[in-house]
């Protein structure tokens, strides 16, 4: 395989930053980018110092013989239709959270890949924080053991002083506190703790006048299939700095964020705090895109799977919307979905 040619559809804050992770790769480039806004694209490109075409045709970039591969940066409910296509076309796939506004688009997703295997990643890209890998790691060689508690916690204040929040606090391309963002916080219970077999759910408003047309807050009660329990919390309109909490018990330790309590440190009287990049910092590694990309291209060479591809992400999104049926029936919810 020669270079890897990409087609980057949308030009927003994400796009660029994809846009820059694939520009520092030698064996990768972009060829075609996707905006409806055509000039503004091109003065983007021009400030990245990236040569490539730019097209208001989704379809025209999908069919373009110079495009192995394509992220999807649009609206999440555009989402399920442009990877169907992409999957039709032979093109590898980069796509953002959440992988669509309902069970309807993910199934239609899942379909096309079935018949149209082509390598993926999705943008759970907290799997690519630093502190995320350090936890992961640390599970992994049995530093805390089975978890029997996992509580995890997305709180952001995503208000009008974001572009974004003139979409996503609508329900028909938000949709919910956990599609919209606290999805990530279900993706993490699943990466660190396992999958879930039952949802139980509420949600509520934070304010009378909030502009959010569906409730903004939200708090899911899990069981896990280790037989353990977890839950997670996903609040956008929260006066607090934003911060993503991570709380694992396991049955030969804990972890809380950054800091190990461990039967593997004997004589341990106090939890080590590991110095790391946390996934509320500041840094930009906090959004660790380059290394998301990196692991994509070098899955693809070698054959492997990203550190979160589609069959992956698809069951956090499973969740995601038991989390909100629940929400809306005042039921708890058995998984895995039936279709």
């Amino acid at each position: 395989m020669g270079m890897l040619r990409f087609a980057v559809v949308g030009t927003g804050w994400v796009a660029g930053e994809y846009l820059k992770a694939i520009a520092k790769r030698p064996d990768a480039g972009v060829t075609v980018v996707v905006s409806k806004n055509t000039e503004h694209a091109k003065s983007r490109l021009s400030e990245l110092g990236i040569d490539a075409r730019v097209v208001s045709s989704y379809e025209e970039a999908v069919k373009a013989s110079d495009v192995d591969a394509i992220v999807l940066c649009t609206t999440p409910d555009l989402r399920p239709e442009q990877a169907v296509l992409a999957a039709r076309h032979g093109k590898h796939l980069v796509m953002e959270k959440p992988l669509a506004m309902d069970r309807a688009g993910l199934w239609s997703i899942a379909e096309a890949l079935e018949k149209n295997p082509v390598h993926t990643a999705v943008s759970f890209v907290l799997r690519w924080n630093p502190s995320f890998a350090n936890t992961k790691a640390l599970i992994d060689d049995d530093a805390i053991g089975r978890i029997y508690m996992a509580q995890i916690d997305y709180w952001h204040h995503v208000g009008p002083q974001y572009g974004q929040y003139r979409w996503s606090r609508t329900k028909a391309q938000g949709g919910s506190s956990m599609l919209s963002a606290g999805c990530h916080a279900v993706d993490a219970v699943r990466f660190f703790a396992g999958d879930i077999t039952e949802v139980t759910a509420y949600g509520c408003h934070t304010w009378k006048d909030s502009e959010y047309e569906f409730e903004p807050n939200a708090i899911a009660i899990f069981k896990l299939k280790n037989g353990g329990i977890g839950k997670v919390s996903s609040s956008l309109e929260c006066k607090t700095p934003y911060k993503f909490n991570v709380h694992l018990l396991g049955e030969k330790g804990a972890i809380m964020n950054n800091q190990l309590f461990s039967h593997k440190l004997p004589g341990q009287k106090d939890y080590a705090t590991i110095p790391t990049i946390l996934p509320d910092s500041g840094d930009v590694s906090h959004h660790p895109f380059v290394e998301e990309i990196d692991d994509f291209i070098d899955s693809l060479r070698n054959s492997t799977s990203t550190r979160c591809d589609f069959s992956d992400a698809y069951k956090s999104m499973e969740v995601t919307f038991a989390i909100d049926e629940s929400i809306a029936t005042g039921k708890s919810v058995k998984l895995p979905l039936a279709e």
